[in-house]
């Protein structure tokens, strides 16, 4: 069994591209090994600022040899039949076919054996097929080529069994043969040498001042980086991004520590922090108490001489220019107040059939102020707060960061002299924008936050435009879900239909949907939204439609107690034999009716209840409703389930001893009406006929 080695070398690859361009390289080059029947034990890739490797072990020396069987036309066939036959297997007499019996008849069949080729030779090929095929994103064209790669391509390193493959590569106006040799770090050693395997391949480049492995790079730069910070008395700031975009910017990582000049401390710490990231690549660091600490961490692609000193400086110098633009758009920003922009707002598009920004915050104030009087906090508050909640839009500060958009608001609107609670709730009315974001709490912010998702959902659902498939381009997904979490997480006692119907009111003639058919779709939405949200948590989508099938709960925190209790039932012996009991009763009821032609309403004739276990289970039925309803009206949904679980004897009971279908079409009908009303009680909880397994 051999090494195949590959390397393809060029001008720098975007960091963004190269974890999928490793993976991609992998799989195209496997895919290809298997159709082309070379199994093989391990393949691996790598990826830096400038090459491409793939390493695959234990590839046998040829392909294996393969039969390969024909089948032909019937014995006795018209002579045209077989002379296709027999020219497109080459054969000079029929007779150099084997005739079989088969179920039809006898046919011919011409069995090939097939030699294996040598797997280099086939490797050759597939090297060449990888880079015409290789699904680069955005790629370019070089000198007066036709060929089109991510950034030129300077060499092709193939190497099976310590030999170069023997096959070259035509980009149109230039060819580039396969080769064993590769270079070191472009400044530090950018001579060319000659490699024989991987082991050499990995030795040589760390050698040449190259680290081929990716996620050695990776744990180096953050261990320096930690390291640095720790000397300091300082931590790193957590950014995983961050750290995997600079792993692919250098290839011989030196990690260094910098200050940031005291006059930008006072400078919102958050444009500090962005304007190091998206600008330089660098790190943040924090003090013990959490706090951004006047230093950075970035990761030179160079041998550090002077313990790093000529480096940090100019990267200091280079991070000053920077920092004094964020604090002119600051200083500028603060010059005017929030409530002066808010006008701007008329000339930003939120959505060409949805109006401006500021259509769209008018209708904000008016819904966050409806929604803080339903939760009980401060309307004027949330009003005030939805009013400004977008005002930064039009700041400087937010035109050179978007990603600060609502941070910076809070800022302004705290320099301004809003209240510290309007300044919160600008600041955290996007959120949250996923699953692992924090989830607004203040009451206010939460208002403001629901009210802006909730304008956004009704809005592009009132115009018909909806996510298809996995295309989301407005993230309508995304804020059902941030709904979702605002109303749980916070346990509010919100009516979701009235929050859709009160948004709706909003619109003019914008909305071509009809409210109801508006709100109807919302609320499937938002369930289909609800399944998804509680997947991971265990919870059985089936019982979310259960209970949303009554059609009246729109209060997800009520409805999520129905679901926990519907859940704890089920998981018990007389849940579950109660569940079984429904479907017999419901099964009963619906053949019956389709047999009939009519329908059994649960309406019971007390008078034609001539056995005990009938008239038990129709008294137990009166219970477990009185009982049922009685908890429902005080939200206590556990007690309301239990008084149902009461129903699972007499409901054996009755399946035991009565004879529905009985003779007397009076007494059969009055049964049929009694198993009716099973569903009927049943039905105040959770629409059982829902309920899967």
């Amino acid at each position: 069994m051999s090494e195949f080695l590959l390397e393809l070398h060029s001008e720098e690859i975007p960091a963004r591209m190269q974890a999928k361009a490793a993976a991609d390289l992998k799989k195209i080059v496997s895919d290809r090994l298997k159709e082309a029947g070379l199994a093989f034990t391990d393949a691996r890739s790598f990826v830096t600022p400038r090459r491409l490797a793939l390493v695959i072990d234990g590839l046998p020396e040829k392909q294996p040899d393969v039969s390969e069987e024909k089948k032909g036309p019937k014995v006795g066939a018209h002579e045209k039949a077989l002379e296709g036959f027999m020219k497109a297997n080459s054969l000079t007499s029929i007779d150099q076919a084997e005739v079989r019996e088969t179920p039809k008849g006898s046919f011919y069949f011409v069995v090939s054996e097939i030699k294996g080729r040598e797997t280099a030779e086939v490797l050759a090929e597939i090297v060449t097929e990888t880079i015409k095929a290789f699904p680069w994103p955005k790629s370019m064209k070089w000198s007066r080529n036709s060929f089109r790669w991510v950034r030129p391509l300077h060499s092709i390193l193939a190497i099976f069994k310590g030999e170069t493959l023997d096959g070259s590569f035509d980009f149109g106006n230039q060819t580039l043969s396969f080769g064993n040799q590769t270079r070191g770090h472009r400044f530090l050693a950018p001579d060319w040498f000659e490699v024989k395997n991987l082991d050499d391949y990995l030795h040589k480049l760390r050698l040449a001042k190259v680290l081929v492995d990716q996620i050695e790079r990776r744990d180096l730069i953050e261990t320096q980086a930690k390291a640095l910070c720790a000397a300091e008395g300082l931590t790193l700031k957590d950014d995983q991004g961050l750290l995997g975009e600079v792993t692919g910017l250098v290839e011989w990582p030196v990690v260094l520590i910098g200050r940031i000049a005291d006059r930008f401390m006072s400078v919102p710490h958050e444009v500090l922090s962005t304007s190091m990231k998206e600008h330089q690549k660098y790190f943040s660091v924090l003090d013990k108490e959490g706090n951004l600490a006047n230093r950075f961490v970035f990761a030179a692609n160079t041998e550090a001489v002077d313990e790093g000193k000529t480096i940090v400086a100019g990267n200091e110098r280079v991070l000053a220019s920077r920092l004094s633009d964020a604090e002119f758009f600051w200083e500028q920003d603060k010059k005017e107040k929030l409530e002066t922009r808010v006008a701007a707002l008329e000339t930003i598009v939120f959505q060409a059939k949805l109006g401006t920004v500021a259509n769209k915050m008018g209708r904000v104030s008016v819904l966050a102020s409806d929604i803080a009087e339903e939760i009980g906090c401060n309307a004027r508050l949330a009003r005030r707060a939805a009013e400004l909640a977008k005002a930064d839009l039009t700041t400087g500060m937010v035109y050179e960061f978007p990603e600060l958009q609502g941070i910076m608001g809070r800022y302004y609107a705290l320099h301004d002299g809003e209240s510290p609670l309007v300044a919160e709730a600008i600041a955290d009315h996007y959120s949250p924008l996923g699953p692992s974001d924090r989830c607004p709490s203040a009451p206010i912010s939460v208002s403001v936050a629901l009210a802006d998702k909730i304008d956004t959902l009704v809005g592009f659902f009132g115009i018909n435009e909806l996510p298809t498939g996995s295309k989301d381009p407005f993230a309508l997904r995304r804020a059902a879900l941030s709904i979702i979490r605002l109303i749980t997480e916070n346990e509010l006692q919100l009516s979701l239909r009235k929050a859709f119907s009160d948004s709706y009111a909003s619109y003019t003639d914008q909305v071509t949907q009809g409210e109801q058919e508006t709100t109807a779709a919302l609320m499937s939405f938002v369930e289909d939204r609800l399944k998804v949200a509680l997947k991971d948590k265990g919870v059985r989508h089936d019982l979310i439609t259960a209970v949303f099938a009554l059609g009246d709960e729109d209060d997800l925190v009520r409805l999520l107690s129905r679901v926990d209790a519907l859940a704890e039932l089920l998981d018990t012996d007389n849940g579950a034999n109660l569940l079984a009991a429904y479907r017999r009763a419901s099964n009963i009821v619906r053949i019956e009716e389709k047999k009939d032609k009519t329908i059994y309403d649960g309406t019971v004739d007390i008078a034609l209840l001539q056995q005990p276990e009938e008239t038990a289970l129709h008294e137990a039925l009166d219970a477990a409703s009185k009982e049922a309803t009685k908890a429902l009206d005080k939200d206590k949904f556990k007690e309301a389930m239990t008084a149902l679980a009461g129903l699972r004897a007499h409901m054996d009971a009755f399946f035991e001893k009565v004879t529905v279908n009985d003779d007397d079409p009076s007494l059969r009908k009055n049964r049929l009406g009694l198993l009716s009303r099973v569903g009927v009680i049943l039905g105040q909880v959770a629409d059982f006929s829902r309920i899967e397994g």
